[in-house]
């Protein structure tokens, strides 16, 4: 699953709406790459408003007027993040598919600097961004579960199996080790945590009543 990089492809978006264009998605794209760039070098509490507004040549006020404080910039940048044309993997099989979609989440949260960590810890420490950062989870997941649906109809998987659930059990391990105890990054991890959900899913462990 991919998440919000700095500074790069990923940006926001309100609930309802179509974008603007021109000067005003301009302006909003240099605030969220400033954003990004400003959370990736000094964390959360580093982030104020008015280095993003001097890092993205654009007035104080802009910012003020817009995103309000530090809270609305970060869940305007993960809001953006569901606005791109992402689409889990398709290997052909279930192990394959969940191996590289942990291999993305590997890259994602051992990225420097580190932007989808820093996100997350951001997320304790905002309401807003923790909103936005379950509205992405919550539009990752279900572009996700097209990788059981598939499963499913090869017929590796039984006919009631609950996607979200397999989906959590595949990446966990990877926020686990990388998020909670910082181990050193392990190259194997995404493909045996992927091979386990999948045993599990076989052997029915997620499938519904």
């Amino acid at each position: 699953m991919t998440s919000p990089e700095a500074p790069g492809p990923n940006g926001t978006r309100p609930p309802t709406g179509r974008r603007p264009g021109g000067r005003t998605a301009r302006v909003r794209r240099q605030v969220l790459d400033a954003t990004l760039a400003e959370l990736g070098e000094h964390g959360y509490d580093g982030l104020t408003t008015d280095a993003v507004a001097a890092r993205a040549g654009v007035h104080r006020t802009t910012v003020y007027r817009r995103w309000g404080d530090v809270g609305g910039l970060l869940a305007d940048v993960l809001d953006a993040a569901g606005d791109d044309g992402w689409q889990p993997p398709d290997t052909g099989s279930l192990e394959g598919d969940l191996a590289a979609l942990n291999e993305e989440i590997l890259a994602a949260l051992t990225a420097e600097p580190p932007i989808m960590a820093a996100l997350i810890a951001a997320s304790f420490r905002s309401e807003q961004a923790a909103r936005a950062q379950r509205r992405l989870w919550e539009d990752r997941y279900v572009r996700c579960e097209t990788v059981v649906g598939r499963a499913v109809e090869r017929g590796e998987l039984p006919p009631r199996t609950d996607a979200r659930q397999l989906l959590i059990a595949s990446t966990a391990p990877l926020y686990h080790q990388l998020v909670l105890l910082r181990t050193p990054p392990d190259p194997r991890l995404p493909a045996h945590a992927a091979k386990s959900a999948t045993l599990a899913a076989i052997a029915g462990a997620f499938t519904e009543p």
